[in-house]
């Protein structure tokens, strides 16, 4: 009896399984139409992604021994190849069919020196560099073809957490896939993948391959370019990043036009707005940045603004902290206005400000101390990366096998303090190095820290 009973609950459980399940999915209406599906989409946008590969040189670094004839003959070491071949998969959108213009990532064709695009009808053709832009991790090459299929472009600005999209590309090589999922987050800032960060965040699998592939809504228009995974293990563990197509398509327009993004400054230094600091503002607790400090002669000075005011929006655009004043401002080019709203004394204003050039401070090092000769000092801009997140003094070159070099200094290293003393900027390094006969420097190469000794 028990074993019967047992066996009807089973067979109960499982019909009302069955019964969910077949209820949980769409079914063919009474004329008979087909199941709900993003083939008829895909059908459509598939053709405008193609797949990119890349072959290119590099030079093999060395010891500058290696590079002495005497040396070599005197241990008898054989010649070695100073480059090597390097080669790289990727996929890119096609956004103006006319022109051939393609958007992919500037890592998918860095230092590449052929490029050969393949269409999903299966046309491979040679591509040229219109203009990359490491900063935002953004490239346009183009194509001379007919018949090429371009994605319409979407308003970013209007997605929402949520919203389902859909990432094509090509994944280790295997040929255009698609998978799909919904955004998972926006505005992702700080994370240290690009310079300038507004990613949106999407569990779509993104893997290694589909870098430079669109991120599509469900009509099929281009809301990002996929660019970077979080992962421990190198595989998608559903968190992924693509790049606004708002951005891109700003960074896309200046190369295009110049053949590099001609970015500006508009002179302030900018904090976020703690609940703290709005309450010493006497302000309502709402979003946006304080200026700390305005750069004599800029362009901010220029338009009267002052520290202490609070930058609420730009070009209407809400202001939610410093990253976005930096994303913002980093893609107006030189010459153009911007409108900022700002609280001032508790009261709103608009203040008109035009985009000034950039000013760039840098300097031999060796005419700074003669053991740093060979490298090209320079300080922390405000379109730098490492603007208000780092102190110190960036090396933005080093020539291999000055001295500098031999001593350990690399391009991208940032000094923080020399003999124990803190550096923020050029001038304290000179003041701390003046008259020493030996150089401690506190190094941060990426994100490890190291000292050298140079004497």
């Amino acid at each position: 009896m028990k074993i019967k009973l047992a066996h009807t609950l089973f067979l109960m459980v499982s019909m009302w399984v069955a019964v969910c399940a077949h209820a949980a999915l769409p079914v063919a209406d009474e004329t008979g139409k087909s199941l709900p599906t993003l083939a008829p989409m895909l059908e459509r946008t598939t053709p405008a992604v193609v797949n990119i590969a890349t072959r290119g040189r590099v030079r093999i670094q060395e010891n500058p021994l290696f590079n002495d004839p005497f040396f070599r003959h005197f241990f008898d070491l054989p010649s070695r190849p100073r480059e090597r071949i390097t080669q790289s998969l990727g996929s890119g959108v096609v956004v103006d069919a006319e022109k051939g213009y393609i958007l992919t990532n500037n890592h998918v064709i860095d230092k590449a020196e052929e490029i050969e695009v393949t269409l999903l009808d299966g046309r491979k053709l040679k591509a040229r560099v219109v203009g990359t832009d490491p900063a935002t991790d953004v490239a346009v090459i183009q194509v001379k073809a007919t018949n090429l299929t371009a994605l319409p472009l979407a308003d970013s600005d209007r997605l929402r957490v949520g919203d389902f999209v859909v990432a094509i590309g090509n994944p280790f090589g295997l040929g255009q896939t698609v998978t799909s999922g919904i955004v998972s987050a926006l505005g992702r800032t700080g994370l240290g993948i690009e310079g300038y960060e507004d990613f949106i965040q999407t569990d779509a699998s993104i893997n290694p391959g589909n870098s430079g592939g669109p991120l599509v809504n469900l009509r099929g228009e281009l809301v990002g370019i996929n660019t970077a995974i979080f992962s421990r293990s190198g595989g998608n563990i559903g968190i992924g990043f693509a790049i606004p197509i708002n951005m891109a398509h700003e960074v896309m327009q200046q190369l295009v036009a110049h053949g590099r993004v001609q970015r500006g400054m508009l002179g302030v230094q900018v904090q976020d707005l703690t609940p703290e600091l709005a309450q010493a503002f006497d302000i309502p607790n709402r979003k946006g940045v304080v200026i700390s400090a305005v750069v004599p002669g800029s362009s901010a000075e220029k338009a009267g603004l002052k520290p202490g005011d609070i930058i609420v929006a730009i070009n209407g655009k809400p202001v939610d902290d410093s990253a976005d004043v930096r994303n913002t401002i980093g893609l107006i080019p030189v010459g153009r206005q911007v409108e900022l709203t700002i609280l001032r004394d508790g009261k709103e204003r608009h203040i008109r400000a035009t985009i000034g050039e950039e000013r760039k401070a840098e300097i031999a090092g060796g005419e700074i101390h003669p053991y740093l000769e060979g490298a090209v000092l320079g300080n922390i801009g405000e379109n730098s990366p490492l603007y208000e997140r780092v102190k110190g003094v960036v090396v933005v070159d080093v020539e291999p096998g000055s001295r500098a070099w031999r001593a350990g200094l690399r391009k991208g290293d940032v000094i923080l303090s020399a003999n124990r003393r803190p550096v923020a900027n050029i001038r304290q390094l000179r003041k701390a190095v003046k008259g020493k006969e030996t150089l401690l420097l506190n190094i941060q190469r990426g994100n490890a820290a190291l000292f050298l000794l140079l004497r």
